[in-house]
């Protein structure tokens, strides 16, 4: 009896894997998710170069340039779709299963006697779970200049996920782009959310997060550049971050400051706006002295929150561009027009 039914669970123990197919969005892209716990960034790659550019044993991150390997960049919707659906595919295999026992028992029965016995099974079943819809198309699409690998990402991405070839510099103007359009749409976002308490906190975060992505941009553009230089010294982490180091490193490498490139009062300017990004990042925008003392920002003091108004990251970017530009002009022809890795 249950002859079916028992081949079946012991089958299961066989049993490796079950096969979900995750589908891709409608120009091919598959929807992927940084691993890093600290990061969690969704980005896409076009299936094509998933399988063919992108190597098992190490993908990269766009954002933040962690590496893992190929099968730890599922996002939780996927991993949830693909749970759903393999519960699904065993309850049809089992009920299937059951289903042949009931038919194999039932023919068994003797006829026309005064007692019958029959056996019935209901495989009735939520249904089975569609997979996921990939994440609406990215705007930023990218191709590297390496390895050509396909990827989108929103905001900005510096790596390419197949080869880790820093892409800093080929995005950089899409991505001061991107932050334009997202203040230029802050009046309408206001206008549509009901709640003037939620329209107010909605547009002080877009606008807080373009200017830290103006200066990560800017920050991740310098690096790429300053890898191109001929005599570029070593250079440590992050010291992009720091507008003062960045401009004595340029000089030692090619004897022009940021100076050179931008007045004096925009780069003053641009070292408020690193000094606020700074407290975005670590103090949720509070005012400490640390703050005053290196942006001389007379505005605020010690134990304020700082307010950023999309204007001021339009000033930021058009600073940023500019100096990006300059910098770019001290390059020289030989150093080719993308950096080395």
């Amino acid at each position: 009896m249950l002859v079916a039914t028992k081949r079946f669970l012991r089958g299961l123990e066989d049993t490796a894997e079950v096969s979900v197919p995750i589908e891709g969005d409608d120009e091919g892209y598959l929807d992927r998710e940084c691993p890093s716990d600290e990061c969690l960034f969704e980005f896409k790659v076009h299936g094509e170069d998933w399988a063919e550019k992108v190597r098992d044993e190490e993908v990269f991150c766009p954002l933040c340039g962690h590496a893992a390997d190929s099968d730890q960049w599922w996002t939780h919707r996927q991993i949830e779709h693909a749970q759903a659906a393999a519960v699904a595919q065993l309850e049809a295999q089992l009920g299937a299963a059951l289903r042949m026992d009931a038919q194999r028992f039932n023919r068994r029965q003797p006829r026309g006697t005064f007692v019958s016995m029959a056996m019935e099974v209901d495989t009735r079943h939520g249904p089975v779970a569609l997979p996921p819809a990939a994440a609406e198309p990215m705007k930023l699409k990218i191709t590297c200049t390496e390895c050509a690998c396909r990827y989108a990402v929103i905001g900005a991405g510096y790596f390419c996920p197949a080869c880790g070839h820093s892409a800093a510099e080929h995005v950089f103007e899409q991505t001061m782009n991107g932050i334009r359009a997202s203040m230029d749409a802050v009046g309408r976002i206001k206008a549509a959310i009901f709640d003037r308490d939620v329209a107010e906190a909605t547009a002080m975060l877009v606008a807080e997060s373009g200017l830290q992505a103006a200066i990560t941009a800017f920050q991740r553009a310098g690096e790429a550049l300053f890898q191109r230089l001929p005599l570029a010294p070593k250079a440590r982490r992050n010291a992009f971050q720091n507008i003062s180091e960045g401009s004595a490193l340029w000089q030692q490498a090619t004897g022009r400051r940021y100076e050179d490139h931008i007045d004096v009062d925009a780069l003053q300017r641009l070292q408020v706006a690193f000094q606020q990004r700074h407290l975005l990042a670590h103090r949720q925008g509070l005012v400490d002295e640390e703050y005053v003392s290196k942006s001389r920002d007379t505005r605020y003091r010690v134990g304020q929150r700082i307010v950023v108004r999309p204007e001021w990251v339009r000033e930021t970017t058009d600073i940023i561009e500019n100096l990006v530009l300059g910098l770019r002009a001290d390059i020289p022809a030989s150093a080719g027009s993308q950096p080395s890795d």
